[in-house]
């Protein structure tokens, strides 16, 4: 993998590290933009993936375990965030097996970035906090997003596209294509519940 997917993956982490801050004085009862999830099974969520990155640093991702019925502490999620990007800047493995398909590391890279980045913004709606994903990380997770996401993924794991402006930002066109609408000041609408370890299909 390269350096700059394992980059990627650490600013998006410096990220979402500062919007779950707000989430561990919060009530977890709170909506979020994912429409069927309230915030503490949006940690939830984000704890399993994190563990799924991180296991796929090894070159495997085996099935999903049992689910855990408690949300997860954020500082408990500090330390897997700790741990994946450990995993990955260490000799990590070249390809990744899911199932019968291959996925090079970087784009397992570039999916851990996109989902952690963009969970981070849910959190942040979701605590009614205003932190926007910096437009520089955005921009870049723009192509990775483009070649993740297409149509088979819309009414499953993503809502329609929201249509922004011309002029708007990195952050905006990213969030917009991810079914996501950052020009609200309410909980509403935004991307469909996904499947438990479906970053990856």
């Amino acid at each position: 993998m390269s350096t700059d997917a394992v980059e990627l993956l650490e600013r998006a982490i410096g990220y979402t590290r500062g919007t779950l801050l707000a989430a561990s004085t919060t009530d977890l009862t709170l909506p979020t933009p994912c429409s069927e999830w309230n915030l503490g099974e949006l940690l939830e969520h984000m704890s399993d993936g994190l563990d799924a990155f991180t296991e796929a640093s090894t070159g495997l991702i085996g099935p999903y375990p049992i689910p855990v019925s408690e949300p997860t502490p954020v500082g408990v999620l500090f330390d897997k965030a700790c741990a994946l990007l450990g995993a990955w800047t260490s000799p990590a493995a070249v390809v990744v097996r899911l199932g019968d398909r291959g996925l090079a590391g970087d784009t397992v890279l570039h999916t851990a970035a996109l989902e952690i980045a963009v969970h981070g913004w849910d959190v942040a709606r979701s605590t009614r906090r205003t932190t926007p994903i910096p437009d520089g990380l955005a921009a870049d997770l723009l192509l990775p997003a483009y070649a993740l996401v297409d149509a088979s993924d819309r009414g499953s794991r993503f809502a329609p596209c929201v249509t922004v402006g011309d002029g708007s930002t990195a952050a905006t066109r990213l969030l917009g294509f991810l079914g996501r609408d950052d020009a609200i000041t309410g909980v509403s609408g935004g991307p469909i519940r996904p499947g438990r370890r479906t970053p990856f299909g």
